[in-house]
């Protein structure tokens, strides 16, 4: 006698993506059980005190993509308990002469802030704002042939440019700086291939969406989704860290927010030694080394606009940036390093209390690397905020060892769920005409490792999903 299904569909692993993919099931009429090692669902978007009275983000915190995402857009997570603050400047870049580039939720005032730069930046970045709704679905996605085949085009002759070359189009530091902490988010050397892609995407959602952070902290956008799924019927269990493919309830998929190495772990058996080898070959970039800090007041920025900035890109000119980030993909600590800062406390004032911040932050470090960059890190901010380090009343460190251990699919520190290159973009986990089957009937995987990769946007969820849903 055959054994009786318990769900028609099991979710293991309660990030972005693997949240996305339970609600796409459960929308399409599938019983869905989602199941979260930790104690909180969420993976990269969750929240804690690390100091009592402060809220920080423990992974993601600022979320251009989740807003701007083709899936989540359209959710409505709004009845179900999530706010979106825009600050009025997205993100800011100082320069040592204390002034700052800076990205604007308008397109217009962010070009006109660009001085001589301002049409180059307008040619660049207006048919992509315009264009990006009617592409954006097949861009954040598997390979295919886009509907939109002349905007997807056009959008793709500029984006599979490297940063450096395509920042030749502006002639002043402050445009170039700025758009290469965009495409620093790559986490790649800002002279290979593909990594304009990155700066431009994330300019363009910021123009449309804004690059706005979850009143209450990324935790309020994980329990707005999980709210949202649980209304849709679905169920959740936490607390339940799978070793083993035997101790998933019986369904008819089995679908796995999870890396590749992770994958083989749980359910290594059920799937062939070929398939297995190529999920072997699979590459992690650089890892990060992340700070949380609680401070007596704002960082005191000298470049005004820094300080009504929700996150801040702090690392100088194009060359220095592109330098220490080619220096890290190398496997080398970089002593001036590339930092991402957001300031979520300056409109969220629920998240410290009264007159007090918190901070956010995180650099760039070789995969698996354990040196301590809290003092490099400080010494960046310092430059561009003197007094900074007066501010300072606790801290909060975590090295790459660590954020492996607190998520099993940051191996060696890799946020980003594997390089994001050229080679790897579309072939995640491996090269595949449905990157999100794996050879063994029911068994999926829709983690970061899977086309489009990185980032709080649940569409390697969604595809993932949409893969099931054909098959069952």
């Amino acid at each position: 006698m055959q054994k009786k299904y318990e769900y028609d569909a099991v979710v293991v692993g309660s990030g972005p993506n693997g949240l996305a993919c339970a609600i796409q099931l459960q929308i399409n009429g599938l019983s869905v059980l989602l199941i979260e090692g930790a104690e909180q669902i969420g993976g990269g978007m969750r929240s804690k005190e690390f100091f009592t009275g402060y809220l920080s983000d423990v992974c993601s915190a600022i979320h251009p993509m989740a807003a701007g995402s083709p899936f989540f857009s359209q959710l409505p997570l709004t009845e179900y308990g999530l706010e979106y603050i825009n600050p009025p400047i997205l993100a800011a870049h100082p320069f040592d002469n204390g002034t700052s580039a800076v990205l604007k939720p308008s397109l217009i005032e962010t070009a006109e802030s660009l001085g001589k730069d301002r049409n180059s930046y307008l040619e660049l970045m207006q048919p992509i704002v315009e264009n990006w709704p009617k592409i954006a679905a097949d861009i954040l996605g598997p390979f295919k042939i886009p509907k939109e085949i002349f905007a997807s085009l056009k959008f793709g002759l500029s984006a599979i440019k490297s940063a450096q070359w395509l920042s030749k189009r502006f002639q002043t530091p402050e445009a170039k700086g700025l758009f290469a902490g965009m495409a620093a988010h790559s986490f790649l050397p800002l002279d290979k291939l593909s990594t304009a892609a990155v700066g431009l995407v994330l300019m363009a959602n910021g123009h449309l969406k804004g690059w706005p952070l979850p009143k209450g902290g990324s935790q309020a956008l994980a329990n707005s989704l999980l709210n949202y799924f649980q209304a849709l019927g679905g169920k959740v269990q936490t607390n339940w860290m799978i070793k083993n493919f035997s101790e998933i309830p019986f369904a008819r998929a089995v679908i796995f927010d999870t890396g590749p190495r992770q994958l083989v772990e749980i359910a290594g058996d059920h799937l062939p030694s070929i398939y297995k080898k190529r999920l072997g070959r699979f590459r992690y970039g650089p890892g990060v080394f992340k700070v949380d800090w609680a401070l007596s007041e704002p960082v005191p920025f000298v470049a005004s606009d820094c300080r009504k900035a929700g996150t801040v890109h702090v690392g100088g000119t194009f060359n220095e940036i592109a330098s220490t980030e080619k220096a890290t993909f190398n496997g080398k600590i970089a002593e001036n390093p590339f930092v991402l800062l957001a300031q979520q406390s300056l409109f969220d004032s629920g998240r410290a209390p009264k007159g007090k911040q918190v901070l956010w932050g995180y650099c760039h470090v070789p995969n698996g690397s354990t040196v301590d960059m809290t003092n490099a890190i400080e010494k960046q901010i310092e430059r561009f905020a003197p007094g900074f380090k007066d501010t300072i009343i606790d801290r909060r460190v975590f090295n790459t060892t660590q954020f492996e251990s607190y998520n099993p699919n940051y191996i060696g520190g890799d946020i980003n769920g594997g390089i994001l290159d050229l080679t790897q973009l579309y072939s995640r986990p491996v090269l595949s005409f449905s990157p999100y089957r794996t050879p063994a009937k029911g068994i999926y995987i829709c983690s970061a490792s899977t086309p489009p990769g990185g980032g709080v946007h649940g569409m390697c969820g969604f595809h993932a999903a949409n893969a099931v849903l054909k098959d069952l």
